[in-house]
């Protein structure tokens, strides 16, 4: 629906000083009724510091979890590089194994190319000697 009534600027004065008259009745009122404010202010700051006790405790809770996880992870790795170094220990292990038995091997097969040699110097010598 339309509005049919002309306000004019004097009617539009009235109605905001009407207006604010009544806000500032309404906050003299709220003075007024100080007992209430009071209590409704004591309560919202009894729920603020319930507020701020769970989030200290939260955060509390959170820090313990995140060192809880530290721990772990450190205990983590500490168990990685200790199964590393036993796996680097282990493969050096078998590879002076293998190097000691290659020697020996080595060593035989020169040990017995020596015998051989001198097996053979000793035929030479024998003929030599047969044939003077």
């Amino acid at each position: 629906m339309k509005k049919t009534r002309n306000s004019d600027l004097s009617d539009r004065r009235n109605a905001a000083d009407e207006a604010k008259a009544k806000l500032l009745a309404a906050y003299s009122a709220k003075k007024a009724d100080e007992p209430a404010l009071l209590a409704k202010q004591a309560e919202r700051q009894a729920i603020v510091a319930a507020r701020n006790e769970r989030n200290a405790a939260r955060d509390l809770k959170k820090a313990e979890e995140k060192q809880r996880l530290a721990a772990e992870a450190e205990a983590r790795d500490l168990a990685a590089k200790a199964e590393i170094a036993a796996r680097e220990a282990a493969a050096r292990a078998e590879i002076e194994e293998r190097e000691a038995i290659e020697r020996d091997r080595i060593s035989r097969v020169v040990s017995d190319e020596a015998a051989r040699k001198a097996e053979r110097d000793r035929r030479y010598a024998n003929r030599k000697a047969r044939q003077a």
